[in-house]
């Protein structure tokens, strides 16, 4: 087998994606409209809920979602250790207290026996990651956050409506898993899901926030209240104002400015289309690198008694090394051909994170599952002879025969 050049994590773009783009473009309305309403709503009926709003990350999903819940100053929001900042960095854009939790030992999920330990009267929201869309342990969230339903103290008239801590999925990874049954997006009390150019589904940049319902009345309550963050703090967005004689508007708070656009709706409504082949796909790569992983290799398994994932990421662990050496088979890869990743350096190994008075020290699982991690390239458009191809090349890396 010849050498290959694979990349990490092309997007897959059809040529209906670029015809649909094209017609928004030529059709005179670009930003927020009626491709982007119309993506919410389809959005909302994949996941099995009732509302959805598209914003134009799935970290500004977070943090609306957290305004909108009204935390900031004096509160604290619980998240992983073994995360993107995006999880932790929402936290302290709204000036209230991250608080870091270190894994589950031999897991890429938050330690359940440590999320109980911490929290406190201070607790508002929990943001629980669901690794390379592998799903959390749901179940035992909730029965922790029950546990602990004595200790909320609400600070509004939003957080009455839980009278407990709010659960929020960073699902960045997970569009299209599902937890004993039930489609993500249905299971935590808001989840927030990724269409970054990386991702299953991609819309360049973008992102969805969607929730369980609170019933009609709340749930066009916190539509509203995240479509106005989203735009300014203006009561009327753009297509609204295009109505007859309806320029006027008002501006209730010095909001933000996340929206998505209809150019990214369109492209997103197509993906989402074709997401069940995207899916199906993924998940064949996944089985084929299964059967080539060399010995000494443990992977995340994508499918569990409790849990089918989105397959959005191949991690692996090697095992018996340390950071040192695993870099060394990253770069070896690489002069193979075959481009890969680390997911995730812990955040109390990044400048920002120590800053804040973090030390690894205090996470040790998180930091054994990081040094031997190394991620393969899985996207749809990989071929079965590529996958076989990366797995040649890190049997013969980790065998020194390169």
């Amino acid at each position: 087998m010849g050498k290959m050049n694979i990349p990490f994590s092309p997007p897959d773009i059809s040529g209906e994606e670029i015809a649909n783009v094209v017609k928004v473009l030529e059709s005179g309305w670009i930003t927020t409209g009626p491709q982007t309403k119309e993506f919410e709503k389809e959005l909302s009926e994949y996941c099995g809920t009732n509302k959805t709003i598209c914003l134009n990350s799935a970290t500004a999903c977070m943090e609306m979602c957290l305004r909108m819940l009204g935390i900031g100053a004096g509160d604290e929001v619980i998240t992983s250790a073994y995360t993107y900042t995006a999880s932790a960095s929402v936290i302290d854009h709204v000036n209230a207290k991250i608080v870091l939790v270190d894994n589950q030992k031999d897991s890429y999920h938050l330690s359940y026996d440590e999320l109980e330990r911490a929290i406190t009267p201070r607790t508002k929201a929990i943001i629980v990651v669901d690794v390379a869309g592998v799903m959390c342990d749901y179940d035992r969230i909730f029965e922790i956050i029950e546990d602990k339903r004595k200790l909320f103290q609400a600070n509004n008239k939003m957080q009455e409506q839980w009278d407990r801590v709010v659960v929020i999925a960073d699902a960045a990874h997970s569009l299209g898993a599902r937890y004993k049954g039930k489609m993500c997006g249905s299971v935590a009390d808001f989840t927030s899901f990724s269409f970054h150019a990386v991702k299953n589904l991609t819309t360049g940049e973008g992102g969805a926030l969607t929730w369980k319902s609170l019933g009609r009345s709340i749930d066009e309550t916190i539509y509203g209240t995240i479509n106005t963050l989203s735009l300014h703090g203006q009561t009327k967005d753009a297509l609204a104002k295009t109505q007859a004689g309806a320029w006027e508007y008002d501006i209730i708070t010095p909001a933000y400015k996340c929206n998505m656009t209809d150019v990214q709706a369109a492209m997103g409504r197509t993906q989402l289309k074709r997401y069940e082949n995207i899916l199906k796909r993924r998940r064949e790569i996944v089985k084929a690198y299964d059967k080539g992983m060399p010995k000494g290799v443990t992977t995340l398994q994508h499918v569990t008694a409790n849990s089918d994932s989105s397959s959005h990421l191949y991690l692996t662990r090697v095992g018996g090394i340390e950071e040192a050496k695993r870099n060394e088979i990253i770069f070896k890869m690489a002069q193979e051909g075959v481009s890969t990743n680390v997911h995730y350096k812990p955040l109390p190994l990044f400048t920002a994170y120590k800053n804040l008075g973090f030390k690894i020290a205090d996470f040790p699982m998180a930091f054994a599952q990081y040094q031997n991690e190394i991620t393969l390239p899985l996207y749809s458009r990989l071929t079965n002879e590529e996958v076989e191809y990366i797995a040649c090349c890190l049997c013969k890396v980790l065998e020194g025969k390169n």
